[in-house]
């Protein structure tokens, strides 16, 4: 097999520089695999909007409560979304800014309307 690059090394070393590192690559994987059901994609949509609670949660995109704060504990632990209590209620909000442009972004790739 032949190793010799098309690529100049100016572009070369820029594609170099630019790849993440293995514990980065891992962390995105995690934050899109997070990202590849459907039902946490409602919810993320949902707390786009506002930080809600796991009762109004299940009301609003009628999911049910268990299947609701299963899915928060995996978008918690992808560090996605967090949670603070307030009296005997937690309530979940986007971990950042970023999720809702991620998402528009995300849907404008993919969707486009006839």
């Amino acid at each position: 097999m032949n190793n010799t690059m098309l690529l100049d090394s100016y572009t070369a070393e820029k594609v170099t520089e630019y790849l993440p590192s293995d514990g980065a690559l891992d962390s995105l994987k995690n934050f899109f695999d997070a990202l590849s059901d459907v039902t946490r994609l409602k919810i993320l949509s949902a707390l786009s909007v506002s930080a809600m609670c796991v009762t109004d949660l299940s009301r609003l995109t009628g999911i049910n409560q268990t299947t609701v704060s299963h899915q928060l504990r995996i978008l918690k632990t992808a560090r996605v979304v967090s949670c603070r209590r307030q009296g005997k209620v937690m309530f979940y909000s986007l971990s950042g800014s970023d999720i809702p442009r991620v998402m528009n972004i995300a849907v404008g790739a993919v969707f486009k309307p006839d």
